[in-house]
């Protein structure tokens, strides 16, 4: 899964978002390292969506524009839940050997 396929995923638990929305909760969710672009977006969201792990929630136009909200499956829960259980597999496994590299006392500050 990739990196902005994940925090798309993250974005979308709890409640539907709209583009924009979306957009901006990745970015808070990342801490600003992923900036999604509207085109990437829609890109991403048009993957899951194929894949099933996110839906059509609902279409709203607000200020004469069509906004969708985009919500997140049963699969996509479980599929991001499976990815966020491998990437902290993969932390403790990093966090494991820098730890084992480290002289006892230290700290591994420099």
């Amino acid at each position: 899964m990739t990196e902005p396929a994940f925090f798309v995923l993250t974005a979308l638990v709890g409640a539907p978002r709209h583009g924009y929305g979306i957009v901006g909760e990745v970015r808070d969710l990342s801490q600003g390292r992923v900036q999604l672009k509207v085109g990437t977006l829609y890109g991403v969201l048009e993957r899951l969506v194929a894949d099933g792990l996110v839906a059509l929630d609902r279409e709203e136009i607000q200020q004469g524009r069509l906004r969708r909200y985009y919500r997140l499956t049963e699969p996509g829960s479980e599929a991001l839940a499976a990815e966020a259980g491998r990437q902290e597999a993969n932390a403790q496994v990093a966090s494991r050997r820098l730890r084992a590299l480290r002289p006892a006392g230290t700290g591994g500050s420099a």
